[in-house]
Formats: C-alpha cells, structure tokens, sequence
C-alpha cells in the first residue's frame, strides 16, 4: 500500500493558547510542525501544543523560522550561513527541552516561510540548515521542498530527508512555489487541492501555473495549519487519500 505524511504547520498563536484550529486539525494528521518562538509561538504556546499532539499520536517537529514577528517569518532576510545554523540550533533545542518534558521525542526539522524558501535555492544556507540539524540529532528527520537544494543538502550530510509537496499552494515551474505576493499562490478550493494531492501522490508531478508538469516526490505533504481553509482542506484531503487507497503515516 502506498503510504504518505500528512503534516501541518501548528502552535503559531500567542499568549493565552486557543486550541481552536489545531485541536480540529490534530486528529487529521500524522506530523505537526511545531513554531519556536522566532516567527510565532512562544513557551506556553510550545508546551501546549506538544502536549495536544502527545495526546492524539502525532509525531512533532520543530518549525523553525526568521527572527520575524511582524510579518510571520515570511519576509525574506540578509543572513549569513553560521546565522542560519545559529537560529536553527537555537529554536530547535528550545523546542527539545519542551518535547523531554513532555515525553515525546522530536522526530523532524522543517524550517518556515522565507527560511524554507531562501535554502530551498541558497545551497549554503541550505548546508548550514541540515548541519545543524545533524548537530543537534542525526536521527531527526529534515522536512523540505521536493527537488530542492535543502533537500540535497540533508542528503549529503547523512540525514533522513522528506521531500514536501503542497495541498494549498500553487507550483512554479522550476519546482518553486509561487511566491505569496502574487495573487495565484495559494489555492482556495478544497476540490482543487484535493486534486493537486492526488496527482502529486499517485502519478509524483504537479501542473505549474504555466502549465508545465513538473516532476516530484512526495513523501509528506503540508497543510497551512493558519490558512482560510485549513480545516476543510485537511478533511478532504484526508478523505481523498484514504479512498484512493493511500496510507497516511509518519516518515
């Protein structure tokens, strides 16, 4: 049987926790990637968050990102390669001591927003990124874009990597994902990314906005845990994979 990750973005709120959608969505999926304070969350926000996927058998992950409240890690920055490793050993062994007292251990790494985009074409902040993952554990998983250099670079330096694919995003095509500030880069219909899933999970290619097919593999694929549809996008997708006969489980 063909089987796939099913993970989404979480613990991306402030302050006093609210559940809300990542409560809804835990159950739906089989890896959370957990924020680290620098783009969003913070130590309670963390705590609570693992605690949510402990109690629903979710494997979690650290999300680390850009030193960028205000526009959510998403804003690309000038930073050098040790910068990158620094911020990334930083947020993750944050998340680690909460994941040690909670009782889980951490299984992957998959940076966000501009950080992830940034090393999935910059080969050197991509080389710093898995190094500092290796550091850190070897054993961690390192979560990134299908066909990019991050991916390469988790490779090369003996890790286990997961080439990632999107339900809710729209593919350029060179294998990049649209960039946000266009218009067409996000997806909004959930038979759309219902579609994009399949097509990227069964046949490994997804059409570009020019209609070019790209190829990819597809070992995990992401949900925007703060995007409009991100509820209903996880439940049909879900669905979707399943009646295709596909199962959803951690790397």
């Amino acid at each position: 049987m063909a089987q796939v990750d099913l993970n989404c973005d979480m613990g991306e709120s402030f302050g006093v926790y609210q559940l809300g959608s990542d409560m809804q969505i835990m159950p739906l999926v089989s890896s959370a990637n957990i924020a680290c304070g620098f783009h969003a969350g913070d130590p309670s926000v963390m705590r609570k968050t693992l605690e949510t996927a402990v109690s629903q058998n979710v494997a979690v992950g650290a999300h680390p990102g850009l030193p960028d409240l205000v526009g959510f890690g998403r804003r690309n920055m000038q930073i050098s390669a040790q910068e990158a490793y620094d911020m990334v050993v930083y947020q993750v062994g944050a998340l680690l001591g909460f994941a040690r007292t909670t009782g889980i251990a951490l299984h992957h790494v998959k940076p966000h927003g501009a950080l992830y985009n940034m090393a999935a074409k910059d080969k050197a902040l991509a080389c710093a990124i898995a190094r500092a993952v290796k550091d850190i554990d070897p054993l961690l998983v390192l979560y990134g874009l299908a066909g990019s250099e991050l991916i390469r670079a988790g490779k090369e330096v003996g890790l286990k990597v997961a080439s990632e694919v999107f339900a809710d995003r729209t593919y350029q095509a060179d294998g990049s994902l649209t960039p946000r500030t266009q218009p067409n880069a996000l997806l909004q219909s959930d038979d759309e990314a219902v579609q994009q899933v399949l097509t990227m999970v069964t046949e490994k290619r997804v059409k570009a906005v020019t209609g070019e097919w790209v190829s990819l593999d597809a070992d995990t694929i992401c949900i925007h845990g703060d995007g409009v549809h991100a509820f209903s996008f996880a439940t049909k997708v879900r669905e979707a994979l399943l009646q295709a006969g596909v199962e959803i489980k951690t790397m």
